[in-house]
């Protein structure tokens, strides 16, 4: 897997490792904006340095977030949606999904538990 540079803003808690393999972890799909800056669902992850802004190489001053699958609990609260499809605070843009944790190991390998 590799190594992502964690720019800020990132996320800000817990620091010690997940004990256990999460069933789902967060995903950014293709609606993510950035916010310009300054993204509402970094501030509702609670484990530091597991959602963080990407600077995009083609626009500069532009930038998208991007989650760490190493650390990231799969706890939703940095989605916009929860039971049911009811609107919670999170991403204004439905740009975070929740993926199985077989899916994500497909694409970037085993990880770290």
């Amino acid at each position: 897997m590799p190594t992502l540079v964690k720019s800020e803003p990132k996320s800000k808690g817990l620091t010690n490792r997940r004990k256990k393999k999460p069933r789902e972890i967060a995903v950014i799909n293709e609606c993510c904006t950035g916010c310009s800056g300054s993204p509402d669902c970094v501030a509702y992850c609670t484990v530091e340095d597991c959602m963080l802004w990407v600077q995009d190489e083609d626009h500069p001053t532009m930038g998208v977030i991007q989650v760490d699958p190493q650390t990231c609990i799969g706890c939703k609260l940095c989605t916009s949606k929860g039971p049911d499809g009811t609107f919670l605070d999170g991403c204004p843009w439905d740009a975070i999904d929740m993926a199985p944790i077989a899916e994500v190991e497909a694409s970037y390998g085993p990880m770290d538990y």
